[in-house]
């Protein structure tokens, strides 16, 4: 997730790099054959180029709505998850009778949900678990295909085979249930992918925008004409970057959601409420985002 600090303006270039020289490349030919080839004699009027434009910017507008509606409502389900974590643990925490055995069992559920939330935000990224949580699925044992929704089986096996009144297992049932819903949700967003014909299409009008503005502009001046053939396009693109970009919020690009660093949090706020010693510290970001 980008930070409130200066963006690499570098690593946006480095974004649309090919988008860059495509364009560019695109704006020196077309630039050519309006001044030196028999379409030079062709005019078309800028109301028509101006048209193709508010097409251009309606679908793009329509677009990073879309786009920014996926981003936010994936922080808003990891938000919840964080929530939920810790009203997990304090319920456990309140509910289990006092007795030697009630510290242990808050300790296993305390690490089973910081696994959960690092198997999550690490299946949703599709990049192999952490050695942490590799670690922990094979002492616990668990080959199911979905290791996220085999944690929160354990934890509901584990609830049912406690001493709590039932009214209590209930309520934190609920919990769980909640966490379950979160997960299928951020599950949808990454498997839901954006129309690509949408992308073509914005693509063909940005290209058909690119070919009609030099035939509208006037012929005195080829470099300027090249210019603003390049220019006004690029911004196109990088607002459909942008959003394309903002529209997978689970890709572990800077715009993700920081599901590591939510983790994390989970993790050293978990482990403080159960009195485990061993709290790791959360590190300051050196650069312009969060993972």
């Amino acid at each position: 997730m980008l930070l409130n600090k200066r963006v690499s303006i570098l690593a946006f270039i480095k974004l649309i790099q090919y988008d860059i020289i495509t364009i560019c490349s695109y704006a020196v030919v077309v630039g050519i054959l309006d001044q030196y080839s028999f379409l030079s004699k062709i005019s078309v009027p800028i109301g028509i180029t101006a048209t193709i434009g508010t097409a251009v910017s309606l679908l793009l507008a329509f677009r990073t709505a879309q786009s920014y509606e996926r981003w936010w409502e994936a922080r808003i389900i990891w938000g919840s998850i964080v929530n939920d974590s810790r009203t997990f643990i304090r319920q456990l925490i309140q509910f289990l009778p006092e007795s030697e055995a009630k510290k242990p069992i808050v300790t296993k559920f305390t690490n089973r949900q910081i696994i959960w939330c690092y198997a999550l935000s690490e299946t949703l990224r599709r990049k192999g678990f952490s050695d942490k949580v590799t670690q922990y699925i094979n002492q616990e044992n668990i080959n199911d295909q979905n290791i996220p929704n085999a944690l929160l089986n354990r934890h509901s096996d584990d609830l049912a085979n406690s001493n709590l009144q039932e009214y209590k297992q209930v309520q934190i049932d609920s919990t769980l249930s909640r966490l379950c819903d979160a997960m299928g949700k951020c599950e949808r967003i990454k498997n839901t992918v954006f129309p690509r014909s949408y992308s073509l299409l914005v693509h063909l009008l940005i290209y058909v925008f690119a070919t009609l503005l030099p035939f509208g502009l006037d012929d005195k001046y080829i470099e300027v004409e090249i210019l603003l053939t390049a220019i006004i396009p690029l911004i196109f693109i990088s607002i459909e970057r942008t959003a394309i970009v903002m529209q997978d919020p689970f890709e572990n690009t800077p715009m993700d959601t920081p599901m590591t660093s939510l983790s994390t949090t989970i993790e050293i706020n978990l482990k403080q409420m159960s009195g485990d010693g061993n709290v790791p510290t959360e590190e300051n970001p050196n650069t312009y985002y969060i993972m």
